[in-house]
């Protein structure tokens, strides 16, 4: 028997598509099916979900089986594509006494992305504290060697120097759109960072997470009127006025040192040996 597409293929596609499988070469007196997850999206993330929460649970909810339609001697099935995912199928036979029989090779991978992402998807990656007093020098290492800031390392002080805010970069909107012509804004982490063990770096690196739902006070102006994760959402309302896509990075796999998490849910971490 032959699946097309093939299985072990993976393919992109896009929301509002349409995909077709076929069977072929299926043996007299069989009925063909698709076991597939497509069209469950949100079953699938119930059960990733799941799967951390109760890993000793199997579940495979998410999948059916679909009939495949005879033509001609060949199976079919078309399914349009509306929803956002990665997802997997494979087809097989059943003969008369309900055995099944599967073809060679592995399941058949489907990422569907959406449809605003078929094309002119120019991508502007941005540092916000880049985009500060500093962001037409060319070398800013001399901040280092002052005297007076190696003191107040020495001290144990956590010394910023001066850097963009969101603020900033909100400014930087119309080069970034207009005359760039980009489509997509792009944030590294604007989450606070460690001020004490494991900061990596004088700044602090930006996927050492110390909270996923706070802003790192660097990067917003002191307002009374406005909270950083307020000033957050300026930026990102600024970014639709220009009809452009936000996209963040999230760190989710990891946190810095002493994270909120970490306080709140220590049994969400993995733990080695060594504690």
């Amino acid at each position: 028997m032959i699946m097309d597409p093939a299985c072990g293929e993976q393919l992109v596609r896009y929301v509002g598509d349409a995909i077709q499988f076929t069977l072929r070469n299926v043996p007299v007196g069989q009925s063909a099916f698709l076991r597939t997850n497509i069209g469950r999206a949100k079953l699938i993330r119930q059960e990733i979900i799941r799967s951390i929460q109760e890993p000793e649970v199997q579940l495979e909810a998410s999948w059916r089986d679909v009939p495949l339609k005879q033509d001609a001697g060949d199976w079919h099935a078309t399914f349009a594509l509306t929803e956002v995912g990665w997802f997997q199928s494979k087809a097989y036979t059943v003969d008369r006494e309900g055995r099944q029989y599967w073809p060679d090779g592995d399941n058949f991978g489907l990422s569907v992305h959406p449809n605003s992402c078929r094309m002119a998807n120019t991508i502007y990656c941005a540092f916000p504290r880049m985009f500060g007093p500093n962001k037409y020098a060319k070398d800013t290492s001399g901040f280092n060697e002052s005297e007076q800031i190696h003191s107040l390392d020495h001290e144990g002080y956590t010394v910023i120097p001066p850097g963009g805010t969101l603020r900033d970069l909100r400014a930087e909107l119309p080069h970034i759109f207009e005359r760039l012509g980009c489509r997509i804004l792009h944030l590294l982490p604007v989450n606070p960072t460690p001020t004490t063990y494991a900061r990596m770096g004088r700044f602090g690196s930006p996927y050492a997470c110390g909270d996923l739902t706070a802003v790192d006070p660097s990067l917003v102006v002191f307002d009374k009127r406005v909270t950083g994760v307020e000033q957050f959402c300026e930026l990102a309302d600024a970014v639709h006025g220009h009809c452009g896509q936000f996209f963040l990075d999230l760190v989710v796999n990891h946190t810095g040192w002493g994270s909120t998490l970490q306080e709140t849910h220590p049994d969400w971490f993995l733990r080695e040996d060594n504690g």
